[in-house]
């Protein structure tokens, strides 16, 4: 089956928001989701104990900025069983300076196998045919035969094989939504005929897979790692790993704007207090959602904990437009605003995955940066009134002026133009929202449907060299020696 051929899917919030390890959802937590889904398979054939040495083989965008993305390190962790939502993140560097020194790797934390770090992942520059980032996983065993894997990191932290298991999984749980939704036009449909906004209905297609405690529990944690990823940055100086020498610049920032309320605060709840008694004119807004997005982005950078939304180079826009919310335009937001927000901005990510990609390889940077600036202004109309009509037209408008942007990360890494982009993505989200709220939607002229359409056709149009590879763009104009 053709990774375009598309149907519909069973996609929930948790989906689209998941928690993992920077900084990138395709080439980082991708990878160590497809290792971990690879030892479930070699433990279902009782293997674990049969395997003498394992090669991991990275294709296409998966090889090409696989080193800056650290997706080596991902996909080596995954074998070795350790989990991105749980590891503690201070020793992923001791965990592979030990693999390196003794070329051993300890297989599911079961059994030490033979591993020759710089030999035994292997860079292929070609592509396979279903996917841009696709990798392959062969296995020795002690008799001396071999077994391999393919698997394909789709983007937002989603892996399938070719046969696409999951989505075929998707698709059988599809059956337990009261409210499928392939399309904005459906979504708009259902919400009118149950007179219920965007939020209300899915949470009841979200209740149809877990219980209400579950769900709000689960997305408080969500909220809870969003917060911490921008409070640890804004509290961390210094200089961002990977040889660009980019200065951290959210922390001078936050203790520029807090000026002397600067540590008066000691926890990520007392700091967002703290933010709301501020000076809230229109250059401090613009400065504080820069702050909080640039943040996210470079706690991704560090290989920290964030949330894909939808996915991890572009993980600073929702978090951003949610502080703004909460800490500028209602004080008195609470954690049932917080839940409605990511409802929202779930099910406006899961119209783009379903109708085009938020695979950067697939659709450069419009796919991640475009889809979760759609998202968040979505999220953000709803909170200050907007109609489900004004909530779509708002994702609309935030796309619009995304199309076409390219994916050219400078040496492979996430950080230039990616951190800077999460702000602007954030800013427009905001700008997006205000024309909706202002808006008679029912005169929109451009359907979210058909912005989506037209991201999904300049996607196909798109330059390689402007899909995550750095074969273009500001990766080639700027070369590390510039910086």
């Amino acid at each position: 089956m053709s990774i375009t051929e598309k149907k519909i899917e069973c996609i929930s919030v948790f989906d689209m928001l998941k928690i993992g390890v920077g900084p990138s959802s395709s080439h980082t937590l991708g990878p160590w989701r497809a290792s971990q889904r690879w030892i479930e398979e070699l433990e279902e054939d009782q293997l674990i104990q049969a395997i003498k040495s394992i090669q991991i083989h990275l294709y296409g965008s998966l090889s090409l900025t696989g080193i800056g993305h650290a997706t080596d390190i991902a996909s080596v962790l995954g074998l070795c069983g350790h989990d991105p939502v749980t590891m503690d993140t201070a020793i992923i560097n001791d965990e592979i300076d030990y693999i390196k020194a003794t070329s051993q790797l300890h297989l599911n934390k079961e059994t030490y196998i033979d591993f020759d770090y710089e030999n035994d992942i292997v860079f292929h520059k070609d592509f396979l045919d279903f996917h841009p980032n696709g990798m392959k996983y062969t296995a020795t065993l002690k008799n001396g035969k071999k077994i391999e894997s393919y698997f394909y990191s789709i983007g937002g932290g989603f892996v399938v094989k070719e046969e696409r298991e999951n989505a075929k999984q998707n698709l059988k749980e599809l059956k337990s939504f009261p409210y499928p939704i392939q399309s904005g036009v459906e979504l708009l449909k259902h919400c009118k005929e149950q007179n219920m906004s965007i939020s209300e209905l899915v949470l009841e297609n979200e209740k149809s897979l877990r219980n209400l405690e579950t769900i709000e529990s689960g997305l408080e944690a969500i909220w809870k790692v969003m917060l911490e990823s921008m409070y640890e940055a804004c509290h961390t100086e210094g200089i961002l790993p990977g040889g660009l020498n980019v200065k951290r610049r959210a922390a001078s920032s936050n203790k520029k704007l807090l000026a002397d309320q600067f540590e008066t605060y000691t926890t990520p709840e007392e700091w967002l207090a703290t933010i709301r008694t501020t000076e809230v004119k229109f250059r401090q807004i613009l400065q504080w959602v820069s702050c909080f997005a640039i943040a996210v982005n470079e706690t991704n950078a560090a290989l920290g904990r964030v949330v894909t939304s939808p996915t991890n180079g572009s993980s600073g826009t929702l978090p951003a437009v949610m502080m703004y919310y909460m800490t500028i335009e209602n004080h008195q937001a609470t954690t049932k605003d917080l839940i409605q927000f990511m409802l929202v901005a779930g099910e406006i990510g899961s119209l783009f995955k379903k109708g085009a990609t938020i695979s950067a390889a697939m659709g450069g940077c419009q796919a991640e940066i475009g889809v979760s600036s759609a998202m968040a202004s979505g999220a953000l109309c709803e909170l200050m009134g907007g109609t489900p009509e004004q909530v779509l037209m708002a994702s609309e408008i935030a796309m619009e002026h995304h199309l076409g942007l390219t994916c050219d990360p400078i040496a492979g890494l996430v950080q230039i133009p990616c951190i800077e982009r999460n702000a602007m993505g954030a800013i427009k989200a905001i700008n997006a929202a205000e024309i909706a709220i202002e808006s008679d939607a029912s005169q929109a002229k451009v359907p979210l449907d058909k912005v989506i359409k037209t991201m999904w056709e300049t996607a196909q149009d798109m330059s390689s060299r402007y899909k995550e590879t750095s074969e273009g763009g500001l990766a080639v104009q700027v070369n590390m020696s510039d910086c």
